[in-house]
């Protein structure tokens, strides 16, 4: 069985890693580290950003410990027990709204009763969706999966358009991409097999959000698309804190609450009944906010 100091320490490279290509591509900024620790046992590194094109980036990377919170071992079946888990999460907010959202995730967790699972996977949420973008988006999901089986990207897909559903509002975050928890060796595939695949998925990111930061950093924007900008972003910021499980997870925990919300944006808009004017571009992006979409 992997140690999971070692998991730890990969995660930790990673963060490494993304940052300093992140730091690269925008050209005007640097990465503030903020240490902490967890009173019930272990701690993290969060990673903010205000840059040239990013407006507000976090890579956050935490190993915590400690007696698992009631609640969850409840949600998860178990009886009382201690918990390990580390991961590495990260959301990038651009300046432009000609830049999308990017959200990836990449996690390992055990319990001192033997069990244990990774879990993770990246969206993207385009302000104006792009075709071509979203096709290259998930091409290179699809190729990363593949190389690990055929059968993860549709699984993990599908996955994604589920669980990144704004179900009040009856639409997708974005345009999905992959998610995928609780993987273990009753897939199948052993737990270095699986680490393999976390550490592509991992690896996959900063190549990905690049190409398109550079696709779009040079393209001029006006008034109306800021204000879009926010109002997709105040949707963004319902998910998370409606449905997305990974901040329920913070907080029960007793996690930072600096770390858990940082993927909220620095601004975001609610306008009462927004309906976006026919056959707009707005209008165009509200049309691709549904599950199903073949991408790829």
């Amino acid at each position: 069985m992997i140690a999971k100091e070692e998991i730890a320490e990969w995660l930790k490279g990673l963060q490494d890693r993304i940052c300093a290509s992140i730091e690269a591509v925008d050209g005007g900024g640097q990465f503030k580290e903020d240490l902490w620790e967890r009173p019930g046992g272990g701690g993290g590194r969060t990673r903010v950003l205000k840059g040239k094109l990013i407006e507000k980036g976090g890579v956050n990377f935490s190993a915590v410990h400690g007696a698992m919170p009631e609640k969850i071992a409840a949600s998860l079946g178990f009886t009382d027990t201690e918990f390990f888990a580390t991961g590495v999460s990260i959301v990038m907010h651009p300046q432009s709204p000609m830049i999308p959202i990017i959200h990836m995730n990449v996690r390992y967790f055990e319990t001192s009763a033997g069990k244990w699972w990774f879990g993770g996977g990246i969206d993207l949420t385009p302000i104006y969706v792009v075709e071509e973008d979203a096709r290259f988006f998930h091409q290179t999901l699809a190729s990363v999966c593949d190389k690990h089986e055929e059968a993860y990207y549709p699984w993990f897909k599908q996955w994604a358009d589920d669980y990144f559903y704004v179900k009040h509002r009856k639409e997708t975050r974005g345009i999905g991409g992959i998610f995928y928890d609780q993987l273990n060796d009753q897939e199948g595939s052993s737990q270095e097999e699986l680490f393999e695949f976390m550490k592509d998925v991992g690896e996959t990111f900063a190549p990905l959000y690049v190409e398109l930061i550079n696709r779009h950093k040079a393209e001029a924007y006006d008034e109306r698309q800021k204000l879009w900008q926010k109002l997709r972003r105040g949707r963004y910021v319902e998910f998370n804190l409606v449905w997305d499980r990974g901040t329920r997870f913070g907080l029960d925990t007793n996690g930072r609450t600096e770390s858990i919300l940082m993927s909220l944006p620095p601004e975001a808009n609610w306008e009462y009944n927004f309906e976006p004017e026919e056959d707009s571009p707005e209008a165009f992006t509200q049309s691709k906010l549904v599950k199903g979409i073949d991408w790829a």
